[in-house]
């Protein structure tokens, strides 16, 4: 597998990157979405062969290639499940076009200082080597900013930095999100923020290392535009971040060089009850639309 050639499908292509990485916390809400309730699973187990069920199923819609999926962030499970017999990162590269990431945090601290750090990550090294050897490219770790709070934005972007520096150890391109609350009073004062604590964190980091970037849709046109065309950022996409579909593609077409990164806004009206034909139809209206934005910038 090619690091070189997925790096320049991230790099160089419009497609938008997928995000299938809902975890145990948001599977529920995620399959709950999908038409598959909480009755029709008795345990974690049969949760997560349906929430894999979903993901194989969108993983393999005609619609679903490296055309305009660039691409795609797991779960860990997903990592470790197969698709038709071959692993699920080396079936979307090999198979579909489509580069594969994976999650790696465990969940978000409580608030201090307006923001939401992520837990420790104690077997992180070893995750690392498994994912390196399962044949992903990257990785995506949340946390989130709930106040514009400069000790808690510049204490949270540290943490994404340090811990991105030890995912680059392993040979692995890591995409760092630091997630703004879009019910935030101060959103843009806190998008400020934001943009000069990563870039102050770029202007440290070695020249030969690379990052990506995944940002909360900003209120202000173009507000990264500096992270865009930073020589160590590969690409900044955009989370959804809870506006609908229509809203999330709206702003992402104000913002260029920014490409989506959309989880929810991805598989909305997705339905486990639509025929195969239903569910191609409606995953490629939303795959054409998310593109479409994405290279409207």
């Amino acid at each position: 597998m090619s690091n070189a050639a997925q790096a320049a499908k991230i790099t160089e292509q419009s497609g938008f990157i997928a995000a299938l990485d809902q975890s145990g916390g948001s599977t529920p809400k995620a399959l709950g979405l999908y038409g598959v309730t909480a009755d029709a699973y008795t345990n974690d187990a049969e949760m997560f062969d349906l929430i894999h069920a979903m993901r194989r199923r969108i993983i393999k819609s005609p619609a679903f290639t490296g055309d305009k999926v660039a691409g795609a962030i797991l779960f860990e499970m997903t990592m470790d499940r197969d698709i038709d017999g071959t692993p699920t990162a080396q079936y979307l590269w090999n198979e579909r076009g489509v580069v594969p990431f994976l999650k790696t945090d465990k969940g978000l601290e409580d608030e201090e200082d307006g923001v939401q750090l992520m837990k420790p990550m104690p077997d992180l090294d070893a995750l690392l080597s498994r994912a390196v050897d399962k044949g992903i490219f990257g990785t995506k770790m949340r946390s989130v900013i709930n106040h514009a709070n400069t000790k808690g934005i510049k204490a949270i972007v540290a943490q994404q930095f340090a811990i991105g520096r030890q995912i680059i150890g392993h040979g692995l391109v890591p995409i760092i999100e630091p997630e703004i609350n879009i019910n935030m009073a101060d959103k843009a004062q806190a998008e400020n923020m934001l943009r000069d604590a990563i870039l102050a964190e770029l202007a440290v980091l070695p020249s030969d290392q690379k990052i990506m970037l995944k940002l909360t849709l900003p209120e202000t046109a173009n507000q990264y535009q500096a992270l865009c065309e930073h020589p160590q950022v590969l690409r900044v996409v955009a989370l959804s971040g809870g506006y609908s579909r229509a809203e999330a593609n709206a702003r992402l077409c104000q913002n260029t060089g920014v490409v989506a990164s959309f989880s929810r806004a991805l598989t909305e009206g997705l339905s486990a009850q639509q025929t195969d034909a239903e569910f191609d139809a409606t995953l490629a209206q939303t795959i054409g639309e998310i593109y479409d934005a994405s290279i409207a910038g």
